[in-house]
């Protein structure tokens, strides 16, 4: 009984996974052309019953590790060594191996949907707790994903020797923040009685205070 179980939960865990090399293309393209409405999709999905969310694209939290995994593995594959995982001073020493690398850079790039999370409570005025932050958390990892995708293959093509490379790299780059500016931007713009200038000036602000993380936890790691 217990065998097939076993049998029963790998079939499951074949098919979602094998079924990512189908959604998660899907769901790039729908959240870079249509981002806002992806948003809106993640706060719709939260209120159906849990056998019926995400019928139709990946789950959010799910499709920002997996855009991540990509790169990183993405990153190996063309040579390319993880500077913290290279490392053997301070934290550094605790990421030996790809598994923890991964992780850490989950983390790490997970702090800028929590972060706008926050700040789209503060802005509403509600009080922050778990229940109220996972709705907005959520709906901020798709435009988060694509965030990280382009930065991070942005990060990679700018390392390597070739020049139109590194032109290409750093283009992505800047489209990626860009991208993110933008799409926060108009997200908090919907907010009754938001203007423009502030909506810019809340997802700047949280872009900001992820960054600063970011680069907090770079330094603690590295050094």
């Amino acid at each position: 009984m217990d065998f097939m179980k076993l049998l029963n939960s790998l079939d499951e865990l074949l098919y979602e996974v094998m079924s990512w090399l189908i959604f998660f293309p899907l769901t790039v393209w729908r959240t870079i052309v249509r981002p806002v409405e992806m948003m809106q999709y993640a706060d719709q999905q939260l209120n159906q019953p849990e056998a019926k969310q995400y019928a139709d694209a990946l789950n959010p939290p799910v499709f920002l590790t997996a855009a991540l995994a990509m790169t990183h593995f993405g990153a190996s594959a063309l040579g390319q060594v993880d500077q913290i995982e290279a490392s053997h001073r301070g934290l550094s020493a605790m990421i030996n191996d790809d598994t923890s690398a991964l992780l850490l850079r989950i983390i790490v790039f997970a702090l800028f949907p929590l972060m706008m999370a926050v700040r789209e409570v503060r802005r509403e005025k509600r009080p922050l707790n778990r229940k109220s932050l996972q709705l907005p958390f959520y709906a901020h990892c798709y435009p988060a994903a694509i965030f990280a995708l382009f930065l991070t293959a942005g990060s990679i093509l700018a390392g390597l020797t070739l020049r139109p490379f590194q032109i290409f790299g750093w283009t992505l780059i800047v489209s990626a923040v860009a991208y993110y500016l933008i799409v926060a931007t108009v997200w908090f713009s919907r907010q009754p009685g938001s203007s423009r200038i502030g909506a810019f000036g809340s997802a700047l602000r949280a872009m900001v205070e992820a960054s600063v993380v970011f680069g907090i936890a770079g330094v603690l790691f590295s050094t």
